[in-house]
């Protein structure tokens, strides 16, 4: 099994597109219920959401706030997930219920290990 980064997109910005608190109890169950699917499958990494503020580095000495939650679409979280192949972790991500709301999106991209841990 090779890894997969599942990064979810979704509108942090538009106030009407935001849910009400009950929606969002909905939401957040839905999404666990997902991710402890993937889970019971032996096939989650790991993930989390992410902040909507951060900071750019460009070049050496260049650091800017942001990047800020500017545009609709939005990155809002990431999971890692165990797939046989790009097919396997497409079907994980069709599954997400973040693709409910309209305008969201679920990108999938295999994980390329360049990097080692120091032994």
């Amino acid at each position: 099994m090779e890894e997969y980064l599942l990064l979810m997109r979704l509108d942090l910005l538009t106030k009407e597109k935001q849910p009400s608190p009950e929606q969002m109890q909905v939401f957040i169950q839905q999404y666990q219920d997902w991710v402890g699917g993937i889970a019971a499958q032996n096939k989650f990494s790991g993930g989390t959401g992410l902040s909507t503020e951060g900071r750019v580095l460009k070049g050496t000495a260049v650091v800017t706030d942001g990047p800020y939650a500017e545009i609709k679409e939005s990155l809002a979280g990431f999971i890692i997930v165990k797939a046989t192949d790009f097919d396997d972790a497409v079907s994980m991500a069709r599954a997400c219920p973040i693709l409910e709301g309209e305008g969201n999106s679920v990108e999938v991209r295999k994980v390329m290990g360049v990097h080692q841990a120091a032994s």
